[in-house]
């Protein structure tokens, strides 16, 4: 879950000198793709309004034509054609940001699309390229003894040996055995391996943890998935006839309508390193009472972490508990979970791995307040192979028939989704997966029940896991 502030709608050139990843294609990133195709046709031909005409309402209310057509005149087009260009990363199924190779400089392009398929986000940089990798080998708890250690250790080893990467812990679970793999530092410099109970931020593998939640007051008949959301939140909310036919469910698998993150969201320079902090309900309530849905509910899907914090804020309403305590009273006590909260007590926080951002540097852990349910879990490899295990052979009692009713298909179109379960196609196989990432963390969850198979990925640098992640997946499936 990357952070996309909607103010952050610009296009800006900043010519500042500073000193092959395989992704699982989603059609989100088919359809930037092809976006980016159309941008670097027109960039160049020089066609500055035909660029113009790719960009959606919010950018062309940053915009005037006159104004775009300017900054590509002055700062664009004089870097002459586009040589060269790559996939970086492709981050939340939302923001893909592509290496631009002109004659004089590299750049890198940051993309996103609204949900039109304009340009929403269009952010020239320098290229951030890490260029050398650690000076020594990274440390491990791999033994390299069995064939699954070796195949694990050609997958990792690529990503840890990057300047940027700092530690790194994953488990495996294959055939009903668990193996786990830890390399490289908790905290840069301090030689100490994670293990499988360090503790890492998640991201919006949270939004499972939700989900479930969601799915375990309904089978207690507390909600139903058909259930308006209007029906749980104030008059001065429900007064908003937008919101009348968005429901629990519509929330759940992101086809909601609502947009990604509220307008609302407005960071100050001191916070923009740790954006949700001081977002709370009041904020939350005075956007959603004059907000417009991007499509009509049920119909598109589109990630939102917007939705899945209304979710979670509505859940507690119902519970009268709080976002954390609801997933300790119904997931992670069952579970015997102990390294998974929201606030961490201070024994936990000593296990707590720092976190790095995407040039390696040491960047602030991420605080939440009512968009705590859309990203703001800790958790550990041991932890998450106990929550994929409870997944993959539910048991017969609440918590079990909860998860059940989470992998449920509820939507086909654009994605196919259970509730906040992305079920995604790896080498034909296909997997109920999420992951996550903030400014300091990745995550990646995949599993695949008839496979007998679950692979989990944290990091503790913004670097993506997800070819990690689906890499190991092709090794063993």
């Amino acid at each position: 879950m990357k952070f996309n502030h909607s103010h952050y709608l610009y296009i800006i050139l900043i010519i500042v000198f500073c000193s092959s990843t395989t992704f699982a294609q989603s059609r989100q990133q088919l359809k930037t793709d092809s976006v980016f195709a159309l941008v670097q046709k027109f960039f160049n031909a020089k066609q500055a309004d035909s660029l113009y005409a790719l960009g959606g309402d919010r950018f062309r209310k940053a915009f005037s034509p006159g104004a775009f057509r300017s900054v590509a005149d002055q700062q664009l087009f004089p870097l002459n054609d586009i040589k060269g260009s790559s996939l970086i990363s492709f981050v939340n199924n939302n923001v893909a940001t592509y290496k631009l190779i002109f004659e004089a400089v590299t750049l890198q392009l940051q993309m996103g699309l609204d949900q039109n398929n304009k340009l929403d986000m269009f952010l020239f940089q320098p290229f951030k390229q890490v260029t050398a990798d650690k000076i020594s080998q990274a440390a491990t708890s791999n033994k390299l003894l069995t064939p699954m250690d070796k195949e694990i250790e050609a997958v990792v080893r690529p990503y840890i040996q990057k300047a940027n990467t700092v530690g790194l812990s994953i488990g495996v679970l294959k055939d009903d055995k668990i193996t786990t793999y830890n390399y490289g530092e908790t905290i840069r410099g301090n030689s100490k391996l994670p293990t499988p109970n360090t503790i890492f931020e998640i991201g919006s593998i949270t939004k499972t943890f939700t989900a479930a939640l969601l799915a375990y007051y309904v089978n207690e008949g507390k909600v139903k998935l058909t259930d308006p959301i209007t029906k749980y939140l104030p008059d001065s909310v429900t007064a908003n006839k937008a919101l009348s036919a968005v429901t629990l469910l519509t929330l759940s698998n992101h086809t909601s309508g609502l947009d990604r993150m509220p307008n609302n969201l407005d960071i100050k320079p001191s916070d923009e390193p740790n954006p949700y902090k001081t977002y709370n309900k009041q904020l939350l309530f005075a956007y959603l009472k004059t907000c417009k849905l991007n499509n009509k509910p049920g119909e598109r899907y589109d990630y939102s972490n917007l939705g899945m914090g209304l979710l979670g804020t509505i859940l507690s309403q119902i519970s009268g508990k709080t976002f954390d305590q609801m997933v300790a009273d119904v997931i992670c006590k069952p579970l015997m979970m102990q390294s998974t909260a929201q606030h961490l007590s201070v024994a936990r926080q000593a296990n707590f791995a720092s976190v790095y951002n995407e040039t390696g540097n040491v960047t602030p852990a991420w605080d939440f307040d009512v968009l705590a349910p859309c990203g703001a879990l800790h958790s550990s490899v041991n932890d998450l192979l106990i929550y994929a295990k409870a997944n993959m052979v539910p048991v017969n009692n609440k918590l079990g028939k909860a998860f059940e009713l989470t992998h449920q298909i509820t939507f086909t179109k654009d994605a196919k989704m259970g509730l906040a379960w992305h079920i995604i196609l790896v080498d034909g196989v296909e997997y109920y997966f999420h992951n996550g990432g903030t400014y300091g963390s990745s995550s990646f969850l995949a599993f695949n029940t008839q496979k007998n198979l679950a692979v989990i990925v944290l990091s503790n640098a913004a670097e993506s896991t997800d070819a990690i992640g689906t890499g190991i997946l092709k090794k063993l499936q």
